[in-house]
């Protein structure tokens, strides 16, 4: 018992020696070199010699237990039925098709274009793994590790193993850790090949908006950024915007984390649904936007990415739950969602923009369905285009014309075929034909207001409550698979499907995939949408009352359907219920027509749980802030820009007025400072004046912070390492240029003495400057010193000068990965035990290492 206790004891000590010495000109008593090492090395002897081994694997323990167990197989028989009747592969490649989704997904990745140190990255991989890896190419194919053709710039990388391989070969760990590493620090994304394809469709340019509608978990939000910084100059922002939306708080953290990464001033996370996301428009009628030649101002994107939630059935390579769990109904219940989301996403388009609309699914109710119903919905005002000549060495396959409906084992050609009580659920826009579904809509001044029961689905996520939402529309069917004909005739469908994008399995080894590319012609006619909310309010009011005069058979038999909204959960005790509720949502948008876009979105923001609430409630929430979420204040307190400016000699030319916002309530006494780009400015101050209708969860640059020495520091904040990429072209004072051997020392011990700089003068120089925040410079050859903070490779880090010291203020990644890239350019060698271990300052003994 006294050996497992007293590792950890000995930890807390070292760490807590360490924690104290990193204190900013500390002048606590130091623990010698001898000392720290004996407390180590006894460390690490106890934990060797722990008496606990490791606990097996899981699926190791499990067979050991019981010895014949096997693990889940990989089959689903009405997966199988529905996709041979559906015909997405031609029969003679039907069983490839199933031998490839029961194989493990190979792993893929992406280098980041943008990241200061790509070209290093990137020739490591060609001149380092590549090589390295050929002793495994027997193992995993003549190329174990290779780009993917089709994407731009060989920046894309596939791998012939899977991410468990990955994990488990020895013969991989190296560059397993690699690629840890560099995703951690943002320089390499690990994210599927086939969702890389999706932002390339949209063609971005660096002074567009774009909206991501549902973004988390981020890889296609950073995709878009780096699209739009990859041709920036250092210093420089581009004028491209990208706003990146998620319905669930949790998934926007996720987004948050994700895309922090990139280090980004424009960028702005929100939190809404998505099919009722704010237009802040300031225009006193929605129709007075395309009436008046200098229209008001209001929120437009050039680009929208429209990736919106799915049954996810093409991730079933990584996803092996996918097939116990896969049923139809998941696609029927959500395709309503999906095409309302579209919708706004289309209204949100600006004339002459591009939308991409895909899904990582393969039925064709959530995919094709969805696309023609967009194109009856908005008239001739989008048009699906044909984008066959970009991405040519992309293999994909044409969209398809004719499917059929599943609902309860019974299969429906027209929605003529479904029985009176299942049509509420099952509806027109599913099926193929060119008939418009508008009496299943209600859309009041071009603003879609359905509400579906689903609308907090998440792609991938709470699979087991899509599950209990499907109960009664299980897909499994009870005839056998002699009573199909998989050869019937199938209505076609008038619109040009064909242009839309398939991209299965078996073709290139990847996952499954749907992409459409929709162009946006003229104005969404709100006139005609109008007259169509007003002939079919009657009609959903008689739905209703038929409803409650007639109960809807089986509704003994369905389960409660979970709902979560916004955290909430309601229950809805069956299908009628559940259109009541729906009905009744759009009988209040009735009677809103007329009245200002603003209050129209409002009214739906406030529904809870696909429930509409009293009237007293559908106000404009929050014309402040939003309850639970920090404010987004403009930081104007000139005494403090000017001593920032002052103290780091900040030229005229880089504005701070207008660019600086803080989160803290208090904005006199505000920890962090963040800097957004001019194109997030006026969002900003359009979300103002609109009444602070876009929740924002986060957004800018952090820039500065506040400090809390007391080494007599003039100004009160410091710079942050993330926003010094784009400013160091700017500061003019508080710069030190250190030579390589000093830099990397600084990075590897992290404090110094002054004293103990290999270059003399550097210390002398150190010394000389006051107590506070400065920047230390790596200075490569006989570089010119003006130039150097010009060149985008140049190396650069914040430190601390303090009583004695200099102090490295950078996280440990970004330390790690700037150790990497000094190891790989002058061939230092990091010692292992100084890089991961506790904080320390390097005295007299330690110079000559």
């Amino acid at each position: 018992m006294l050996a497992s206790r007293t590792p950890v004891s000995l930890h807390h000590r070292i760490v807590a020696g360490g924690r104290g010495k990193r204190c900013i000109g500390g002048s606590e008593r130091k623990r010698g070199r001898a000392q720290r090492r004996h407390f180590t090395q006894a460390l690490e002897s106890l934990w060797s010699s722990s008496p606990h081994p490791r606990p097996p694997p899981p699926a190791v323990a499990r067979s050991e237990a019981n010895p014949s167990w096997q693990p889940p197989p990989l089959e689903n028989a009405a997966f199988e039925e529905y996709y041979k009747v559906q015909q997405i592969v031609r029969k003679d490649e039907w069983h490839t098709f199933m031998n490839v989704l029961r194989k493990p997904l190979p792993a893929t990745f992406r280098i980041n274009a943008s990241c200061q140190f790509y070209k290093d990255i990137c020739s490591k991989l060609e001149n380092d793994f590549r090589r390295s890896l050929e002793k495994v190419s027997t193992e995993y194919g003549e190329d174990a590790i290779r780009p993917l053709p089709w994407y731009p710039g060989n920046l894309a990388w596939h791998l012939n193993f899977s991410r468990k391989e990955l994990r488990k070969n020895q013969a991989l760990e190296s560059f397993h850790e690699f690629l840890k590493h560099e995703s951690e620090v943002g320089n390499i994304t690990r994210q599927e090949a086939v969702s890389m394809v999706p932002p390339l469709f949209l063609n971005v340019q660096p002074d567009h908006h774009i909206l991501d509608m549902c973004a988390s978990p981020g890889s296609k939000t950073f995709q878009l950024l780096e699209m739009i910084h990859q041709s920036k100059e250092p210093g420089l922002l581009p004028g491209a915007l990208v706003i990146a939306n998620d319905v669930d708080v949790q998934r926007c953290d996720l987004l948050i984390h994700n895309t922090k990464r990139m280090c980004t001033a424009n960028l702005i996370v929100t939190n809404h649904e998505a099919q009722n996301f704010p237009g802040c428009s300031l225009a006193k009628d929605y129709s007075e936007t395309y009436q008046d030649t200098c229209k008001p101002q209001r929120l437009e994107f050039d680009r929208v990415l429209c990736d919106v939630p799915c049954s996810g059935d093409g991730t079933i390579r990584k996803g092996h739950d996918m097939w116990r769990k896969w049923n139809s109904g998941m696609g029927n219940q959500l395709h309503l969602l999906q095409v309302n989301i579209a919708m706004r996403g289309i209204d949100l388009l600006k004339v002459g923009g591009r939308m991409v609309y895909s899904t990582c699914s393969m039925n064709p109710v959530e995919n094709e369905a969805v696309v023609a119903e967009l194109l009856r919905r908005s008239g001739n005002s989008v048009e699906l285009i044909d984008v066959s000549d970009e991405l040519p060495e992309l293999i994909r396959r044409p969209g398809l014309g004719s499917w059929k409906v599943q609902d309860r084992g019974s299969w429906f050609q027209t929605h003529d075929d479904v029985p009176h009580n299942r049509r509420n659920v099952i509806l027109p826009s599913m099926f193929p034909s060119s008939k418009s579904i508008e009496e299943n809509h209600t859309v009041c001044d071009d603003v879609e207001v359905n509400v579906d029961h689903t609308s907090s689905f998440l792609r991938n996520r709470n699979i087991d409550e899509i599950i209990k939402v499907n109960h009664d529309m299980d897909g499994v069917s009870t005839n056998s698979d002699t009573s199909l004909d998989y050869n019937l005739n199938i209505m076609d469908s008038n619109f040009p499907l064909h242009r839309c994008m398939r991209i299965v399995p078996h073709d290139q080894n990847s996952g499954a995939f749907f992409i459409a590319v929709l162009h946006k012609l003229t104005p969404l006619n709100g006139s005609k949408i109008a007259e169509v909310t007003k002939s079919q309010h009657a009609l959903a009011r008689d739905t209703i009352m038929q409803l409650q005069k007639e109960p809807e058979p089986g509704k003994k038999q369905s389960k409660n359907i979970l709902v979560h909204q916004d955290h909430n959960v309601s229950e809805v005790s069956d299908d009628a219920e559940l259109l009541g509720s729906q009905q009744k949502l759009r009988m209040v948008n009735q009677t809103s027509k007329g009245k200002n876009l603003t209050e129209v979105e409002t009214v739906f923001n406030g529904v809870k749980g696909g429930r509409a609430e009293s009237g007293d409630r559908m106000k404009l929430q929050n014309q402040s802030r939003w309850k639970g979420v920090d404010p987004v204040l403009f930081f104007k307190d000139e005494v403090v820009m000017k001593s920032i400016i002052s103290f780091f000699g900040i030229k005229e030319s880089f504005k701070l007025e207008g660019h600086l916002v803080t989160r803290s309530a208090d904005a006199d006494n505000a920890r962090r400072i963040y800097y957004i780009s001019k194109s997030v400015q006026e969002i900003l101050e359009l979300n103002v004046e609109v009444g602070e209708q876009l929740k924002i969860t986060s957004l800018g640059l952090k820039m500065f912070e506040k400090h809390r020495s007391k080494d007599g520091c003039s100004c009160a904040y410091r710079l942050s390492y993330e926003g010094l990429p784009l400013l160091l072209p700017y500061v003019s004072k508080r710069i030190l240029y250190a030579s390589p051997l000093d830099f990397h020392r600084l990075l590897q011990y992290r404090t110094i003495n002054f004293a103990h700089f290999v270059d003399a003068r550097f210390g002398e120089e150190a010394a000389s400057l006051m107590p506070g925040c400065c920047v230390v410079v790596l200075r490569e050859g006989h570089k010119n010193v003006d130039s150097v903070s010009m060149d985008p490779s140049t190396m650069a880090i914040v430190c601390w000068r303090g009583k004695g010291t200099m102090n490295v203020m950078v996280s440990p990644p970004d330390r790690k990965d700037l150790l990497e890239r000094m190891s790989y350019r002058f061939g230092f060698m990091t010692s292992k035990e100084d890089d991961e271990g506790p904080y320390h300052k390097i005295n007299g003994s330690d110079q000559g290492r």
